[in-house]
Parts: structure tokens; C-alpha cells; sequence
């Protein structure tokens, strides 16, 4: 009663038998459905590899930026990638946020002990000389599918999981255009799961140049012969 009564005169309810472990748990409980597959993947890999067996004894109100910080440089002295360390601490720090918003925390012990975002490294387009080049190289000592893929991707900006989960459906080679509608994730490297595109305006029309036309042309014949005079 005297926990209950003073929660209600400080706004928050701490409850000293809620571990980590246990409220991390109810957390990606409670975020599964809102997540994408591969998003809700990560934060359960997060969570079970590294945060709940490095805090997951603690009692949820004792946990506290100094176990925090304690972590952060024993992985870095361990030599932990610098990404994979921010994405772990960005986890908690969510999950912890959930935690001050539903006022079972004071506080996020996480809010500034996660290190800085690192700057992802500079990436650099090929030229139309060097794409040309990848391409005859396929097409030389690959003649597949992949060559068409590649030209296709090219050809378009289409990212990997968008152009794998293209239906035929949503080509349209009569107006020379197709539909960006579906992605294609794994998770964990272990399943392959049909979603929507990463971003919203990722879902929209796309125009065909005309080598991604004679590249889906030449895998819409091998898929049925007899379709192509149909569409």
C-alpha cells in the first residue's frame, strides 16, 4: 500500500520485482505487431544475445547509467564493432523509453550513456562506363537470371528486396512501367517473408528504360511464352 500510495503522489509506479529481463521481454511482447519483421528481429536479437544477459538480473527501477557505461567499454576494450555496440545501446534505450512513458520509471538510465551514432562510410556511384563494364561480365561468365536482375536493378534504382519480390502482376510492359508494392526480408538469414516497401514513397510508379524492358521481356518469356502476346 505505501508503494501504491507513494506512485500515485510521485506519478510513477516502480515496481521492485520487474527485472529487466522480464520487462524487456513484455516490451518486444508488446512491439511485435507494430514492427517489421526485420526490424522486430533485430531488437529480439539485441535482447536476448547482449542486453539480458548484461543487465537482464538487475531490478528494473536499480538499473543505472553507470552498469550502462561499465558495458559499453567493456565491449569496446573487447574490440565490439562500434555499429553493433550503438545498435544494442539504442535498443535499451527504446525499451527504456516505453518504460518512462508508462511512468514505470523516473528516468532513463540509458538516455545518455549510448554512444554516438557512427557516420556510416561515404558510398560512391559507379559510372555509366563501370555499370556498362559489370554488366558485359555477367553476361559473359554468368548467362542467368542474374544478368536480367542486375540490368533491371540498374536500370531502375530498385532496391535488392523490392526487385526480388516484383509479381508480374505489377509490370506493365505494354506502358513501360512497373509497381514498386512488395519487399522481400530475411530473418536472421533463416526465413523470407513478404512485406511492404521500407518507406512510403518507395511504394510508386517506376519507368522503364529500354534495357530494363528487353531484360524483363526476356524473363517474361522464359516464365510463359504465350503471356507476352497477351499483356
Amino acid at each position: 500500500m505505501a508503494a501504491v500510495l507513494d506512485g500515485e503522489l510521485r506519478g510513477v509506479y516502480e515496481n521492485r520485482r520487474t527485472t529487466v529481463a522480464g520487462f524487456l521481454r513484455e516490451w518486444l511482447a508488446g512491439r511485435k505487431g507494430d514492427l517489421a519483421p526485420n526490424t522486430y528481429a533485430g531488437y529480439a536479437d539485441c535482447v536476448e544475445r547482449d542486453l539480458i544477459p548484461a543487465f537482464g538480473r538487475h531490478r528494473l527501477p536499480d538499473l543505472r547509467p553507470q552498469h550502462i557505461e561499465d558495458w559499453i567499454r567493456a565491449q569496446q576494450e573487447a574490440g565490439r564493432g562500434r555499429v553493433t555496440v550503438y545498435r544494442v545501446m539504442a535498443t535499451l534505450r527504446n525499451a527504456l523509453n516505453a518504460a518512462v512513458r508508462s511512468w514505470r520509471l523516473r528516468y532513463n538510465p540509458a538516455k545518455y550513456a549510448v554512444p554516438s551514432k557512427p557516420r556510416a562510410a561515404e558510398r560512391t556511384c559507379w559510372t555509366p562506363d563501370e555499370a556498362a563494364a559489370f554488366l558485359r561480365h555477367n553476361k559473359e561468365h554468368y548467362a542467368d537470371q542474374l544478368t536480367d536482375l542486375f540490368e533491371v536493378m540498374l536500370g531502375t534504382g530498385m532496391r535488392r528486396g523490392e526487385i526480388l519480390a516484383l509479381h508480374w502482376s505489377d509490370v506493365h510492359l505494354m506502358d513501360r512501367k512497373l509497381y514498386v508494392r512488395w519487399t522481400l526480408a530475411a530473418i536472421n538469414n533463416a526465413e523470407i517473408r513478404f512485406g511492404e516497401p521500407k518507406t512510403e514513397a518507395s511504394r510508386a510508379w517506376i519507368s522503364l528504360s529500354p534495357r530494363a524492358m528487353a531484360a524483363l521481356c526476356r524473363r517474361f518469356v522464359k516464365t510463359d511464352p504465350q503471356a507476352l502476346s497477351e499483356s
